[in-house]
C-alpha cells in the first residue's frame, strides 16, 4: 500500500513538472506539496523530452532535404513550441531587471511587471539572431539534444540550493520539491552517455564545462543582485546557458575539423 502511494506521487510530481514546464498534454494531478514533492526532480526529464522532439525534427529536415536555413528555423522554434516559451518570458523580465541598474528591491518589482521593455526585446531578437546563427553551423544533433537535460538539471540545482528572493511560483516549488544529488548525478550520466554513445565526447565536455561556470556566475548574479532565485531568473538561467551548450558544441565541432 505504501509502495503504490508513493508511485502515485511520483507519478503526480512527474505530471506537475510536465504541466508546468511544457505544453505537452497530461493528465491533472493536484498541486498537494506531497504531490509537488519530487517535481525538481523530474524538470530535466521535460529537457530530454524538448531533445527528443528538437532530434526527431532534424531527422526529419534530413529526410526531406532541407537546408541548413529552414533547417536551424525549425530546429530555433521547437523549445519555444514545446515549452510554450515559458522560460522565454523570465529571460525578458530579467534583461529588464538587470539593465535597469536598480537597487535590489526595484529589480525584483521589475521581475514582476508584465509588459515587455526595450531591452527585454532588444536581448530577446539577439538571442534568437545567435541561436539561429549557430544552429547553421551545427553539424550533429545528439549532444545538442542531451543538454536540454543538462541545462535544465543545473536549473533544479540551482533552485534547490539558493534561497527564493520572493514568493511566487518558484518559491513554491522550492518549498516542497526535492533534487537528490544522485539524481542529477543521474542525468549527468545520461547526458554523457547520450554523447558517448554518438561519439561526441569533446563537445560534451565542452558544453559540460561552460554549462558549469555559467552556473557560478548566474548564483553569484542571483544572490548578489536579487537576493536569490526567482522562476524568471531560472528562465534567464535556462536560455542563456541552451545557447552557451549550442556555442560549445559548434566551436569543438569547427576545433575537432581543424586539428583532429
Amino acid at each position: 500500500m505504501e509502495n503504490r502511494q508513493r508511485t502515485g506521487r511520483l507519478a503526480a510530481s512527474c505530471i506537475i513538472a510536465f504541466s508546468t514546464y511544457s505544453r505537452i498534454p497530461m493528465p491533472q494531478a493536484a498541486w498537494t506539496e506531497e504531490n509537488m514533492r519530487y517535481t525538481l526532480a523530474f524538470f530535466p526529464l521535460v529537457g530530454a523530452a524538448v531533445g527528443a522532439v528538437f532530434w526527431a525534427v532534424d531527422a526529419l529536415c534530413s529526410l526531406l532535404g532541407f537546408g541548413c536555413i529552414l533547417r536551424a528555423a525549425l530546429l530555433t522554434a521547437v523549445p519555444a513550441v514545446v515549452t510554450g516559451g515559458i522560460h522565454l518570458d523570465g529571460y525578458c523580465d530579467t534583461v529588464d531587471a538587470l539593465a535597469s541598474h536598480a537597487p535590489k528591491e526595484k529589480k525584483l518589482s521589475i521581475l514582476k511587471d508584465s509588459n515587455a521593455g526595450a531591452f527585454a526585446v532588444i536581448w530577446c531578437c539577439v538571442w534568437f539572431l545567435l541561436y539561429f546563427a549557430l544552429l547553421t553551423e551545427l553539424g550533429s544533433v545528439p549532444t545538442l539534444a542531451a543538454g536540454f537535460i543538462l541545462s535544465r538539471s543545473l536549473s533544479a540545482l540551482a533552485v534547490e540550493r539558493l534561497p527564493s528572493a520572493r514568493a511566487g511560483m518558484g518559491a513554491s516549488l522550492k518549498a516542497g520539491s526535492r533534487f537528490p544529488w544522485w539524481t542529477l548525478a543521474a542525468y549527468l550520466a545520461l547526458y554523457g552517455g547520450t554523447a558517448w554513445l554518438w561519439g561526441e565526447p569533446l563537445a560534451a565536455a565542452a558544453a559540460l564545462a561552460v554549462s558549469a561556470v555559467f552556473y557560478f556566475i548566474y548564483r553569484s548574479i542571483a544572490l548578489g543582485q536579487f537576493g536569490g532565485f526567482t522562476g524568471d531568473l531560472a528562465g534567464w538561467f535556462l536560455q542563456v546557458c541552451e545557447l552557451l551548450v549550442l556555442a560549445a558544441v559548434v566551436l569543438t565541432e569547427r576545433v575537432c575539423a581543424l586539428w583532429c
